[in-house]
């Protein structure tokens, strides 16, 4: 059994110390709303789909500035032998810092921001930095 976040994060990874401008991963919904945060957030340039019905996969564009990558660390928190969880009222502690996190939670997969915001807690998956 294989962990694909564990494979999404070093697939990531790799590609920066590669110094890559695009990445592809193996479709999943789960994978591609991850993505979509990291997106958002500015730690990818660009996510896109492509392919056909069984051999969709993630294209991720990969952000430079000033020759150095965008995204400096990324950590996968909640492992298959290991899940993590976080109430809302724990969230609002982790808050403080200059790193953020990927939560899963009941309504889909968000900044942990927007969590506690929501007053949601759930499923701590990625810290990325």
């Amino acid at each position: 059994m294989t962990d694909s976040i564990s494979q999404l994060v070093s697939t990531i990874k790799n590609g920066y110390l590669a110094r890559k401008n695009q990445v592809f991963i193996p479709y999943s919904k789960f994978k591609e709303k991850i993505l979509s945060v990291l997106e958002k957030e500015g730690f990818l340039e660009k996510v896109e789909i492509e392919g056909e019905k069984q051999k969709k996969q993630l294209v991720c564009f990969l952000g430079y500035k000033d020759k150095k990558p965008i995204l400096t660390e990324i950590k996968v928190i909640s492992k298959p032998g290991l899940r993590v969880y976080q109430t809302a009222k724990k969230g609002k502690n982790f808050l403080k810092g200059l790193k953020i996190r990927i939560v899963s939670t009941p309504q889909g997969v968000m900044k942990e921001s927007e969590a506690v915001k929501k007053n949601l807690g759930g499923e701590v998956i990625l810290e990325v930095y």
